[in-house]
């Protein structure tokens, strides 16, 4: 596809990096002519320096011919205006980046006159993420397929669990509703099959229902359990997004800001929570409100430095999951080294969270991928295709496909009933297919044969 991205930012320059891993043909435009240059050079896109959001510009840019444009200035009201015109210039599809949680909230009001494709809220995203890992507190990582219906998790083996030396096939899937699918063990990653052998400390993924995987966690001694009172360090839009999603599923919620302005406005804003003014890195204020107490705690101050040593602390006097926020991804190199749990850059997500939305575009348009995650450090992708008529995989039970090595089959959505596949099973046209593998670059369902 076609893609214009107007803004060359953290979220523009996230956005520009995924979609161009999947070899679309991008154009950027900022006013920085350095902020253009550096991405002109370090990928490959055209650069054009200039205001998106005139005509002009966006002609010189590709919009003429373009599929998709993408507005992700700092500016909602520029990214709304950018693509208004961009609808004038024959833009077939239009992504506007908007973060105010007023125009969030009543932009669904205006999306038709506005001809918006999407709009995404990096701080709103990244709200939800959060509360999706808060609610499996156990969980490392939480992704979804089916539109939902069936998620993949992944969780660390605790040394005393009963599933620990046996093989995934001695393993009670509760009647074949849960299916094993990757293990990762000292820095390997393994596609798991029935010979897989788990030991404790291995980071195993799992797919099943939400409920379903409540289950088996709890019967493999693995705590999955849900964060109920939670601390959220400092008091941005990340977290009142969040403190909105936790307190309607009836968590307790404090939140620590240093600026009294924005405590107010807080208060104001979130009745049920309690707001407390003070000093995030303060540790004697953190253990006079009890954080040794806390399930779930979401470090979401303005500094990664300040983020990741409160959460190291935190986590010597805590038990609770703990969330920490980081936007420099040139951090990403000592992040593992620092033992903390789960890690969410925002700006990595809003580019995640459009190429999925670029995926599934294509796919009415002819295309075959759904969804695709990246697992692992991106050692493995997890990805959603739809059958069609034409594929050389349907009628034909999964034993007897000539499926790649390093890859599994493992979740069929037929009409909204899940399956998950044995042997005997077959893939029917329309079905929605789950594969997760480390071959790179799979584009159709017949790729995931051998040649």
């Amino acid at each position: 596809m076609r893609i214009v991205i107007i803004g060359c930012g953290k979220v523009g320059t996230s956005i520009a990096r995924e979609l161009n891993a999947e070899n679309h043909d991008i154009s950027v435009v900022d006013n920085d002519r350095k902020a253009v240059a550096r991405l002109s050079e370090t990928l490959d896109v055209l650069g054009v320096e200039g205001n998106g959001a005139t005509y002009e510009v966006l002609a010189e840019a590709g919009a003429e011919t373009a599929d998709l444009v993408i507005a992700a200035t700092a500016r909602d009201e520029v990214n709304l205006y950018a693509c208004l015109m961009a609808r004038a210039a024959g833009v077939p599809h239009t992504i506007a980046r908007v973060r105010s949680p007023e125009y969030t909230d009543d932009l669904y009001r205006v999306k038709d006159q506005l001809r918006l494709s999407m709009s995404i809220n990096p701080e709103l995203t990244e709200a939800i993420e959060i509360s999706r890992l808060l609610r499996f507190s156990g969980a490392l990582e939480i992704d979804s397929f089916a539109k939902g219906a069936v998620e993949l998790i992944k969780v660390l083996v605790p040394e005393k669990s009963p599933v620990i030396g046996k093989r995934i096939s001695q393993i009670d899937t509760l009647g074949g509703r849960i299916r094993v699918c990757t293990v990762e063990r000292a820095n390997e990653v393994y596609i798991a099959n029935g010979d897989t052998e788990i030991k404790a400390g291995d980071k195993v993924t799992v797919v099943a229902k939400p409920e379903i995987a409540t289950r088996f966690f709890k019967k493999s001694g693995i705590n999955i359990g849900r964060s109920k009172d939670v601390f959220l360090l400092g008091g941005g839009k990340v977290s009142f997004y969040l403190a909105q999603r936790l307190l309607k599923a009836g968590a307790n919620v404090r939140i620590i800001e240093r600026n009294l302005e924005r405590c107010q406005e807080l208060a104001e804003a979130l009745h049920d929570a309690m707001i407390i003014h003070g000093d995030c890195m303060d540790q004697e204020l953190l253990l006079s409100e009890g954080i040794e107490r806390a399930d779930g705690v979401a470090a979401l101050m303005d500094y990664d430095e300040e983020n990741i040593l409160i959460s190291l602390y935190i986590k010597e006097v805590s038990k609770a999951k703990i969330i920490t926020k980081i936007n420099n991804e040139s951090f990403d190199n000592i992040i593992g080294n620092l033992g903390l749990e789960c890690v969410i850059n925002p700006k990595t997500l809003t580019g995640e969270y459009i190429a999925r939305y670029i995926r599934a575009m294509q796919n009415s348009l002819g295309g075959n991928v759904e969804t695709l995650y990246r697992l692992h450090e991106d050692r493995v992708e997890a990805l959603e295709f739809r059958a069609k008529q034409s594929s050389n995989v349907i009628d034909t039970p999964l034993s007897d496909l000539n499926l790649k090595d390093d890859l599994q089959i493992i979740c069929i959505n037929r009409n909204g009933k899940i399956i998950l596949p044995q042997g005997g099973d077959s893939i029917m046209a329309g079905d929605s297919v789950v594969v997760i593998t480390k071959h790179k670059g799979l584009s159709d369902l017949n790729d995931i044969l051998k040649r």
